[in-house]
């Protein structure tokens, strides 16, 4: 078997999984909700509640098409694999049972409902949330058998993690009173306003900049420098600021795929380099197109259908 008929099922794999990043960004809690809502002053459990539909259904969607390419090419998802002949497929020791996954999801699962379903129902703050989440994440560690050594381990891995994005948050905030005190958002604003362009085509504007952007800087970069400029924007046309939030993520995402810089394709080469050193960028954008158009199908259902997005805030979060 080439190299190529074995690299080739990894490759979906790794797309699939490089498509789902977005419903990362989508399913909260999300980074990328807290920094819009801080950008935009929104209520971030808002976002956070509005994000659920929209990532069931981008899941959806994203699983139709996975089943329908698996049911039509065998082959891409690793079809015929056992005639490679490998070991570790028949070791016990790599074999895990559904029992065995589905316990090692229980604590996930409890952090999640406990700190998502705290935020929605007002028991706590988004703040208080993340620290309700960490006290619970250390007790489950504790529970399992969990070291000092580990602990703290762990506590230094957060640390390092969580600070960068600290510091965007603060600097994002820093952004959002920037744009206000100097009059540019007002300034930009004026100019799609003015234009008398219908509202479908100043949101078109919106989502192909976001594509222009995402070929060359990361997502987070993008929503500081648009995100305080645009929702005032979408406002104004009579868009709903909370579904603009979720179809402004799905852009900035989907932007992330735009050819011919896309860094989450760039990314994925990265990632086979050591498989497929000769796997070329245009087939992974190929690839890739599919996940993209996905995203695109339910950004403008969304758009059309903004209920997708605003009936659980609404549910949640009566005015």
């Amino acid at each position: 078997m080439t190299t190529g008929a074995i690299i080739r099922p990894f490759l979906n794999r790794l797309l699939t999984v490089a498509g789902s990043s977005c419903l990362g960004m989508l399913i909260p809690p999300s980074v990328l909700m807290i920094v819009w809502g801080i950008l935009t002053e929104q209520s971030i459990g808002q976002i956070f509640a509005a994000g659920v539909l929209p990532g069931l259904l981008l899941t959806t969607l994203f699983v139709i098409y996975v089943f329908l390419r698996a049911i039509m090419n065998p082959d891409l998802v690793g079809g015929g694999a056992a005639q490679l002949n490998t070991s570790d497929a028949s070791d016990p020791a790599n074999v895990v049972s559904t029992g065995q996954f589905l316990i090692s999801l229980t604590g996930i699962v409890l952090v999640i409902i406990a700190v998502l379903g705290g935020i929605w129902f007002g028991v706590f703050t988004p703040t208080e949330g993340a620290g309700a989440g960490a006290f619970i994440g250390l007790m489950l560690a504790i529970i399992k058998g969990a070291r000092l050594r580990d602990i703290i381990d762990g506590i230094l891995s957060v640390g390092r993690t969580s600070a960068p994005i600290l510091l965007l948050l603060v600097t994002a905030a820093l952004y959002s009173r920037t744009l206000a005190m100097t009059g540019m958002a007002n300034a930009i604003e004026g100019v799609f306003i003015g234009s008398g362009m219908a509202p479908w085509v100043v949101i078109t504007v919106m989502v192909l900049i976001w594509f222009a952007l995402g070929m060359i800087i990361d997502s987070i970069s993008i929503m500081l420098l648009t995100a305080a400029i645009f929702a005032p924007i979408a406002v104004k046309l009579g868009i709903d600021p909370i579904a603009f939030a979720i179809i402004g993520i799905i852009a900035i995402e989907a932007g992330l795929y735009t050819p011919p810089f896309g860094l989450l394709v760039y990314t994925v080469k990265s990632a086979i380099l050591g498989f497929d050193p000769d796997m070329d960028v245009m087939t992974i954008f190929k690839s890739s197109t599919p996940y993209w158009i996905i995203m695109l199908v339910a950004m403008v259902m969304i758009i059309n259908f903004p209920a997708i997005a605003t009936w659980l805030p609404n549910l949640l979060f009566p005015s």
